[in-house]
């Protein structure tokens, strides 16, 4: 029997990603997209906005549902962008956002920075709540041409590319929402299977 989940995103592209990164984690589970409203994200952490979406979806659908709350949290900043990152510079659009994030953090020396996500799992019976990290620098400015939001100033640890010089394999594997819901998903299948 298959079991339905719904991931709380009006974005078809952030499905398919999520397949991807899951893979063979959905064996049994269909991943839905949702269609309903979009609800006030007014937590002041990543999980607590994870949760409000999951919830959300759970209550308009009466189906399993799962979430994530996502940004970049700059050291020098003080965790700035942190979960105002899609909104940073009031506009949502990326390329404005980490442009203002580079004029802020200016020549400054510690350019450490973290991107988390938060996963939820919410049913009606039980929630649950995981955070992936992916740490490392932000670039003096951006390079690359592929993924979105801050991937073209940020350099995973360990690597000399940015997230936005990656493919989508490469990212999907070692990202901060591969690791949030890679931590989710087993406690998913438990329940739901």
């Amino acid at each position: 029997m298959t079991r339905t989940l719904v991931l709380a995103t009006h974005n078809a592209h952030k499905v398919t990603e999520l397949r991807r990164i899951l893979g063979a984690q959905l064996d049994g589970i269909e991943l839905v997209g949702y269609d309903g409203p979009e609800p006030v994200e007014d937590g002041d952490t990543f999980e607590a906005n994870a949760l409000i979406k999951a919830r959300a979806a759970y209550e308009h659908t009466g189906l399993p549902s799962i979430a994530d709350d996502s940004g970049i949290c700059v050291d020098a900043l003080g965790g700035e962008p942190g979960i105002r990152s899609a909104r940073y510079a009031g506009t949502r659009d990326d390329k404005d956002n980490y442009r203002l994030l580079l004029k802020n953090l200016g020549d400054n020396s510690d350019r450490s920075a973290d991107f988390m996500c938060a996963a939820a799992f919410v049913d009606g019976e039980s929630e649950f709540v995981e955070l992936g990290v992916w740490t490392g620098t932000i670039l003096h400015e951006p390079v690359g041409a592929g993924g979105f939001g801050y991937d073209p100033i940020f350099r995973p640890e360990g690597l000399e590319v940015a997230s936005a010089e990656l493919s989508p394999d490469e990212k999907n594997a070692i990202s901060h929402r591969s690791r949030a819901f890679g931590a989710l998903m087993p406690r998913i299948r438990e329940h739901l299977l």
